[in-house]
């Protein structure tokens, strides 16, 4: 495991990328001899390969490559610290046999980063709480492709499909368009254990692993697969919060209570018509508190709500329900519901970014045999991370992000410029940006915010 790093509290580019680079010194390396007489450095494969995901560039080391023959120089060693740029193959053997959550003390290190900063305290709602919303996402599948590490399922034509898949959970807040990738687990096989592995047992993982690293007034987000027993118990044992979506047929014991409450008049409806554009909707809220979250004498009491919304000519256009510890009443429920509501940016904002936005995460850079495949993949989040992290605080990065509002053409430059110049120094090469789009370069420790 990589040794704890010293907490970020400058996040530039260059801080950034060092910081990374600090912390892949310490990649176990499983070549004989610890790797001292070996021509590539651990550090130097690690730092090749997030230098892909960051630049969103398959052919990026290629390039330097090509630069170095040509002019003796290259991006990757300026702009990342690459002393000597292994090939793809080679790249992949030095770093097939290293786990994925080698990389997790970097997450940890940046939301300390974020923590000291204040900027977590922009994603408070509620009571002070922050929001994780928790989902599995599938990042490689294939039927002839496939190593030990990999989830199978039967297919019924008698094929097997293979796969990998991760949890990825996500800090994200009603208030704010981005999220912040926290720790990525794995669902891979686990020792000691014959059955397969599967999306909530790897939740629990992260939870026993990452959940004490979280302020304690964190409210977990997730979808009806979350809303099971075992896992609400462990996140009150935690001292945790949940908003769980509830559905009916995997939750009748609960909707039975619902509904007998619903008869005796102790379900609390409040009905709120609001404008949409020129026309109206009008949103219906129910709630009740401490109902049975299963059928069991052990059984844990939950609060449940619903917000159904319907349009001017009383057609449902948004339906869902939730389970939550938080007591609810008339004053809260409306925060409470839009707070489970936002679960949805998981997907739009982090899973859908990685795979449609420049990140190409469902793309084979690698599967390997052992732990490629996920050591990939949480590069590429971080490489997400760090991006997301240097819009807020990097004021260069910002103000060319600003300029290029296109992430396409952001990177489109980015490649290009890399492709054909060499740059000493992350600042050197974002102040010729800035000059070529005629924007007033800042001074040093002025503030963008």
């Amino acid at each position: 495991m990589v040794d704890t790093v010293e907490t970020i509290t400058s996040f530039t580019q260059s801080n950034l990328i060092g910081q990374i680079k600090q912390a892949f010194e310490n990649l176990p390396d499983a070549r004989s001899g610890n790797g001292v007489y070996q021509k590539y450095a651990m550090p130097d494969a690690a730092l090749s390969a997030f230098s892909v995901f960051f630049m969103q560039s398959p052919s990026f080391l290629d390039y330097q490559n090509t630069m170095e023959k040509e002019h003796g120089k290259n991006n990757a060693q300026s702009l990342f610290g690459v002393h000597l740029i292994p090939s793809a193959n080679q790249l992949r053997n030095l770093l097939d046999p290293v786990p994925a959550e080698t990389l997790s003390p970097i997450y940890r290190e940046v939301f300390r980063g974020l923590q000291q900063s204040g900027k977590i305290n922009e994603f408070h709602v509620l009571d002070k709480t922050i929001l994780v919303a928790i989902d599995g996402v599938e990042y490689f599948s294939s039927q002839t492709i496939h190593c030990d590490c990999c989830s199978t399922q039967s297919l019924k034509n008698g094929k097997t499909h293979y796969s990998h898949v991760a949890v990825t959970p996500v800090i994200v807040s009603p208030k704010k368009s981005s999220v912040i990738p926290l720790v990525p687990e794995f669902i891979i096989p686990q020792d000691g254990s014959e059955k397969q592995d599967y999306e909530l047992a790897a939740s629990k993982r992260w939870l026993a692993k990452e959940a004490k690293g979280l302020p304690e007034n964190t409210t977990f987000l997730g979808d009806d697969l979350y809303c099971k027993q075992p896992f609400c118990e462990q996140l009150i044992q935690m001292k945790k919060h949940f908003i769980l979506v509830c559905k009916p047929d995997s939750h009748q014991a609960l909707y039975e209570w619902v509904d007998d409450f619903e008869r005796l008049g102790k379900v609390e409806n409040i009905i709120i018509n609001e404008p949409k554009g020129k026309k109206k909707v009008k949103k219906h809220y129910r709630f009740v508190n401490q109902v049975p979250l299963r059928d069991t004498d052990d059984a844990l009491f939950v609060n449940w709500c619903e917000l159904t919304i319907t349009n001017d000519k009383n057609k449902i256009i948004y339906r869902n329900a939730f389970a939550t510890d938080y007591v609810l009443n008339r004053k809260n429920i409306k925060q409470i519901i839009e707070a489970g509501r936002t679960r949805w940016k998981i997907e739009n904002e982090n899973n859908n970014t990685l795979k449609t936005k420049g990140y190409n995460f469902k793309h084979n850079f690698g599967h390997g045999k052992q732990h490629l495949s996920s050591l990939l993949a949480s590069l590429n989040i971080l490489a997400f991370l760090v991006h997301t992290v240097l819009e807020w605080f990097d004021q260069c990065y910002a103000l060319v992000r600003n300029e290029l509002s296109s992430r396409k053409t952001f990177f489109d430059d980015i490649r290009a410029l890399t492709r054909y110049m060499h740059f000493d120094s992350w600042q050197s090469l974002l102040k010729f940006m800035l000059e070529g789009l005629e924007v007033p370069i800042p001074k040093i420790g002025e503030n963008l915010n």
